[in-house]
Order: C-alpha cells, then sequence, then structure tokens
C-alpha cells in the first residue's frame, strides 16, 4: 500500500506568520503545506516580504498554493471580472515561482442560473481561462497549475467527471481532488479514479454539505483513501489537523 505524503492548509493558522507555519509543520512531521492565497498571504503581500520569501524557498517543506477566490471567477462572462481573475492567478504564479513551490490549485468558476447553454459557455470560459494560466506557468518557470473538484451545487463547475476531464484534457493542467467535494456527489469514487491528480485535499462531511469535518465524522468511505499519495488536511483549525492525522496514522496510510 502507497503510503501517503502529508501535509496541511494554512486556513487552519491565517493569523500566524508563515515563517511560524513552516516550524509547526517541521515540528509536527507534515512534509509539505499549502498556502491559501487570501487575506493576510495574498500574493501582493507575499511579494513585499523578500525574507519571507527566501526562507519559503530555502526549506525542506514543500510549498503548494491555493489560489485567491474570494470575489473572483475564472468562467465569469462579465469579461472585466475574468480578466482581474486570471491577473490575480498570474499574479500568484509569479510568487509561487520565486519561492520555488511546486503547484497552485484553482477553482475552476461559477455560474449564476442552472441553463444549460450558460453553464456550457462558462465552462469553455473557464478551460480558456485556464489554459492561460498553464500558459504563463509554463513560460515563466515549473509551477503546476491544478484545477480542484467542486461541490456538488449547481453553480460550481467541476463537480461532474466529464467537466474536470474536459478542463484537464483542453489545458494541460494537474487536477486537485478535495475528498468532501466529492462526497457530496453520487459518483465519489470515481474522482479518485481520474487520471493526472497531482494531489488531495482531505475532509469529511455529511455527504450532503461541504463541512470539512474531521475525518471519521462524516460518512466519506475511508477506504478510498488508501490509494492517495500527497493528501494536503484542509481543517479550519489546526487542533483539527491533528485529530485528522491522528485517523489516518491508525489507518496506516501515513
Amino acid at each position: 500500500m502507497i503510503k501517503m505524503e502529508i501535509g496541511f492548509s494554512t486556513l487552519s493558522m491565517l493569523n500566524k506568520n508563515l515563517n511560524e507555519v513552516i516550524e509547526i509543520a517541521s515540528d509536527n512531521d507534515f512534509s509539505m503545506i499549502e498556502i491559501l492565497a487570501e487575506g493576510p498571504y495574498a500574493s501582493y503581500r507575499l511579494k513585499k516580504d523578500n525574507r519571507l520569501i527566501k526562507n519559503l524557498k530555502n526549506n525542506n517543506i514543500e510549498i503548494n498554493i491555493h489560489g485567491p477566490d474570494v470575489d473572483l471567477n475564472l468562467a465569469s462572462i462579465n469579461d472585466g471580472i475574468r480578466k482581474e481573475s486570471v491577473k490575480q492567478i498570474k499574479d500568484a504564479i509569479d510568487i509561487a515561482n520565486e519561492i520555488k513551490a511546486n503547484t497552485i490549485t484553482i477553482h475552476p468558476g461559477k455560474i449564476g442560473r442552472k441553463d444549460k447553454w450558460l453553464r456550457d459557455y462558462a465552462l469553455e470560459l473557464s478551460i480558456d481561462s485556464i489554459g492561460k494560466c498553464v500558459d504563463y506557468s509554463k513560460q515563466i518557470g515549473k509551477v503546476k497549475i491544478s484545477v480542484e473538484n467542486m461541490p456538488k451545487r449547481f453553480n460550481y463547475l467541476g463537480n461532474k467527471i466529464e467537466e474536470i476531464e474536459k478542463i484537464q484534457e483542453s489545458t494541460g493542467s494537474k487536477i486537485t481532488i478535495d475528498t468532501g467535494h466529492a462526497n457530496t456527489c453520487k459518483d465519489c469514487e470515481e474522482f479518485f479514479k481520474l487520471k493526472n491528480i497531482e494531489y488531495f485535499h482531505i475532509n469529511d462531511n455529511n455527504g450532503i454539505k461541504d463541512q470539512h469535518l474531521i475525518l471519521g465524522e462524516g460518512n466519506l468511505d475511508l477506504k478510498l483513501l488508501k490509494i492517495i499519495d500527497k493528501g494536503i488536511i484542509e481543517l479550519n483549525t489546526f487542533e483539527k489537523i491533528m485529530k485528522t492525522k491522528k485517523v489516518l496514522t491508525k489507518l496506516n496510510y501515513i
């Protein structure tokens, strides 16, 4: 059985300096982190701290980034919003390249109505936007762009197997599978079987809402996790992260 390389999202400690986050990761036997590029860790803030950038690229912890998503939409039918969304992902790519990050995970976008024509149109816009981000990343460095599957809600793109596959195949991106998001979909197990998965976001829920629970507190089939080789625990407190890490240890997955 594959042993999982494990890390956590900085969603759990947005009030801490990233140097401290790196120390916490190392002290608790995590091999990687995922920086949530929002608020205090937004790209425009990180690039102002030369000493932090130097430290991030010269440590033994693998760095991944979750691209900005608040108020952004890579599939927006509003050209201005879509172009600004691409710009901000490119800004995150610049920082990721500078700190030698491995991957940037991004959301594929959303729509405002259930109309099929609108969903199809938005999906093409998403592919165009993500393609631009992939191309830009290849031009300036080696950072991989990975698209995350989304929960089962009508306004999210990327919550269907065929949509994630189409985005990946059309853009050359990687895929980030969120276990909780997949658990809200009827074909949960199929998401785990997709090709070109870069890593997983690990969390649990009741199969209906995207709750980001500790593993075992929801109804996710934990046997599915045994195939994971790289996982980022994505929960909102470090206490919950350590409890989920303990579950993975008991399952002999890490």
